[in-house]
């Protein structure tokens, strides 16, 4: 087999192939074997049927069409091999050339990872919120940590906003009440907008026994997306009351003997959110000073089925899910279409040239990823996909994912490499250590080109 490589552009080649027709012979072997198993000639055992038979009855055309299709994958995996290409996604290829008993010649177009060269990143200089715990974070705090334990007093009067109802729903669509959109004993908490628009003012004056009716679009179920009459009936209606900001507080709700011990721990508690708020809002700067000084070309294809990927997702899985078409989605994003089309654009620009970028740094700087990395690594997915451990690991192996994640973890260290070399200051002129923080790096570049990682796969899948 003799193969050449042409480029075509920075992201992209044609590779031209020719194999002599005797390397095709395993491939020719194999489609009479597997023709064998699949027809049946009287006179003849299945899987026992001549050449020259299934030549005369089924064509040689048939048996070369089968034997192309099994070796071309293997002669373009060696001419990939041999010039040395880091190819992403599946080729567009064209058979130029064949004949029964001659040379076979086909050419393979096909996207390429860009050649990148990493520039000294050790002048990136940032700057990052300050830390600053005010009194208002820390009554903001300390009146969820209320809210958590407060209690609930049945009471004879009508609701009203913060009060909390159990209620009976049922749905209907043009008269039909829906099957899914019946459900009773419904606790809510009037204001709180974790049920159906509209629920609040219809119940807000209702006592225990009253009814109202209102209007709302579906979020979700059968009728997801369509306006519906929603029927409400009130059974129970409950006073919350909040427990005194004191030192008995303190010790029902935490191991603090006073309230001002439990808010010395509540400034600390903010401090360190604070911190990782700031080494997170630390590496996406660095990572978009580190982009800015690198010229990537995209491939056209990649950044093409990127971008057809995520509308796909919004309007199959998203929308859905939420009970939103494009016209509901944009009004609440406040953007046109065009507008939203820009902002995913870049969204997969950015991702596609993270991942090149890093993946460079890892290759350049020999990083590697061991298994506790990856365990963690592992960990903190599974607790952010609400699965277990054990499940999360399991759909990961039967989806051959595990290079996605090791490469995910690669990217996240290669990341640290050009945090710790930056120089991170806040508002305050302050150098930010970021030392403490360095654990996270890899989930922030992971929430950062997830999407790329998922993209690439498809391709690197593709060499083999």
């Amino acid at each position: 087999m003799k193969s050449a490589v042409e480029t075509l552009n920075p992201t992209r080649v044609r590779l031209t192939v020719e194999v002599p027709f005797e390397e095709l012979k395993p491939s020719l072997d194999a489609a009479y074997k597997k023709i064998n198993q699949q027809v049946t000639v009287p006179g003849f055992r299945k899987g026992k049927i001549p050449a020259r038979v299934i030549d005369q009855r089924f064509g040689r055309g048939a048996v070369l069409e089968e034997a192309i299709n099994d070796a071309l994958p293997k002669f373009y995996t060696e001419a990939v091999n041999e010039g040395e290409l880091n190819v992403l996604g599946q080729p567009e290829v064209d058979i130029t050339e064949f004949n029964d008993g001659q040379e076979l010649k086909f050419t393979a177009e096909v996207d390429i990872r860009p050649v990148i060269e990493i520039p000294d990143y050790s002048g990136i200089e940032v700057t990052v919120d300050a830390i600053e715990v005010s009194d208002e974070d820390v009554d903001k705090a300390l009146e969820q940590l209320r809210e958590r334990f407060a209690s609930t007093t049945v009471v004879e009067r009508a609701a009203a906003d913060g009060d909390v109802v159990v209620v009976d729903l049922e749905a209907s669509v043009e008269g039909e009440v829906l099957e899914d959109g019946v459900a009773a004993g419904v606790t809510y908490t009037i204001g709180s907008g974790q049920l159906l628009d509209g629920i609040d003012e219809a119940v807000i004056g209702l006592e225990a026994g009253g009814s109202a009716t209102f209007t709302s679009e579906l979020k979700g179920g059968s009728a997801a997306g369509k306006e519906a009459q929603v029927k409400v009936d009130v059974t129970t209606v409950q006073a919350r009351e909040l427990p005194e900001l004191d030192d008995d507080f303190a010790q029902l709700a935490s191991e603090f003997d006073t309230l001002e011990e439990l808010r010395a721990d509540a400034v600390k508690r903010q401090e360190r959110i604070k911190q990782y708020d700031q080494a997170t809002q630390a590496q996406e700067k660095v990572l978009d000073a580190l982009l800015e000084l690198v010229e990537i070309p995209l491939p056209e294809k990649l950044l093409k089925d990127e971008i057809e990927t995520r509308v796909h997702n919004l309007e199959h899985h998203q929308f859905p899910a939420a009970g939103l078409d494009w016209d509901s989605f944009l009004e609440n994003e406040g953007k046109t279409r065009e507008e939203y089309d820009q902002e995913i654009e870049g969204q997969a620009k950015k991702g596609i040239k993270t991942q090149f970028v890093l993946d460079e740094l890892v290759s350049t700087e020999k990083l590697s990823v061991n298994q506790e990395e990856l365990t963690e690594h592992l960990m903190r997915r599974a607790a952010s996909s609400g699965m277990s451990p054990d499940q999360f690991a399991q759909a990961v192996v039967e989806g051959g994912q595990v290079p996605l994640l090791v490469g995910e973890v690669a990217r996240g260290k290669a990341l640290a490499l050009v945090v710790e070399a930056a120089t991170v200051k806040d508002t305050n002129g302050e150098v930010v250590d970021l030392e403490d923080e360095e654990d996270e790096t890899g989930e922030t570049v992971q929430a950062t080109s997830e999407d790329a990682d998922a993209e690439t796969a498809k391709g690197e899948g593709s060499e083999a």
